[in-house]
């Protein structure tokens, strides 16, 4: 029995020093110490053992049980200061690498241009209307003073589900529905998307418009030109001057197109300006007659102006992109310059 109780103790000991791991540990001990273990087998073969030995056959293998264990706890200290230091190796981290860390977005060049000028409109005193991109042609032509055969209508191509029903074409319909539902004075800037068949380096079929409208006794062209003289300062600069052409829209008469002073050569020509020194950024002019009548405000009475802007030439202009297909192309390089 001696012998035996040797052999145990010299396994349990061999097999405790050689376990790789943890788990491999354990496994050793329940070999031994556990519910079936061999140093249990021995406690239930006590039952062999004469009466007057058990007492120190019980001491023996209680030693051995306490010898093992002692080797057991030897054992798992090492291994678990082992899985230690290899954790911390496995999770090292080198302070002198740079950090990773998660990029912030930005708003898109045309949300900030959009959003500059509606500050800039709003610290003018006028409110925001936002009309349906999908309109009736009441609203988005004919109210505009332009009929089915008037020949403005060949100056946009436009994306109709049927003759009455269409992608708008220009954010006046937004005017027009203001202009319906409430009498002057009027002070109102509908931004917005509108959409036209064009396609290529200066058009998108899809782009944003913002169109202001005032309405008031006694409005005139002089009101007009200082409002924009305004607004270009608010955007462009200070220095920046504007400059009145003669143009022609079915809506307002009379006419113009707006330009401003050249922000790269500041009116000496250049590629930019194309030489000239200016560069157009809007229509305007005074509020048709025929429109104030259909909208039910006298034109006796009451005078407006309206202008009407796209927002990627401004944003175009203000930062100097060659191509408006890259506002809609989503490169990231791209975008990620406006931060």
């Amino acid at each position: 029995m001696q012998e035996k109780i040797s052999n145990i103790k010299a396994l349990a000991i061999n097999d405790i020093n050689l376990a790789k791991d943890l788990k491999e540990l354990f496994d050793v001990k329940v070999k031994y110490l556990g519910k079936n273990g061999s140093v249990t087998e021995l406690m239930k073969g006590m039952k062999d053992i004469p009466k007057e030995d058990r007492p120190q056959f019980g001491k023996i293998v209680n030693d051995l049980r306490v010898e093992i264990e002692n080797e057991f706890n030897a054992r798992e200290v090492v291994l678990k200061e082992e899985e230690r230091l290899k954790t911390f190796e496995k999770e090292a981290i080198d302070i002198t690498l740079p950090g990773k860390s998660n990029e912030i977005g930005s708003l898109h060049p045309i949300t900030l241009v959009k959003n500059e000028l509606i500050n800039a409109f709003l610290g003018l005193g006028f409110e925001i209307f936002e009309g349906p991109e999908i309109e009736e042609d009441y609203y988005n032509f004919k109210m505009l003073n332009i009929p089915e055969d008037h020949p403005a209508r060949d100056m946009q191509d436009t994306f109709y589900f049927n003759p009455n029903i269409l992608l708008r074409t220009q954010t006046s319909a937004g005017q027009v529905r203001v202009m319906l539902d409430k009498k002057p004075p009027i002070k109102v800037l509908s931004p917005g998307k509108v959409y036209r068949s064009d396609d290529d380096a200066s058009h998108s079929p899809m782009f944003h418009q913002m169109e202001g409208l005032v309405v008031d006794k006694g409005i005139t062209l002089c009101d007009l030109k200082g409002t924009l003289d305004e607004f270009v300062k608010i955007i462009f600069g200070k220095d920046t001057k504007t400059r009145l052409r003669p143009s022609y829209f079915p809506f307002t008469e009379p006419s113009v197109e707006v330009d401003v002073s050249c922000s790269e050569c500041h009116g000496k020509g250049c590629k930019l300006c194309k030489g000239t020194g200016w560069i157009e950024i809007l229509g305007a002019g005074i509020v048709n007659k025929k429109v104030l009548e259909g909208c039910g405000i006298d034109p006796e009475v009451y005078s407006g102006y309206a202008f009407g802007m796209g927002i990627e030439r401004i944003a175009i202009l203000k930062y100097k992109i060659p191509d408006i297909r890259l506002f809609f192309e989503n490169d990231v390089r791209f975008l990620k310059q406006f931060k």
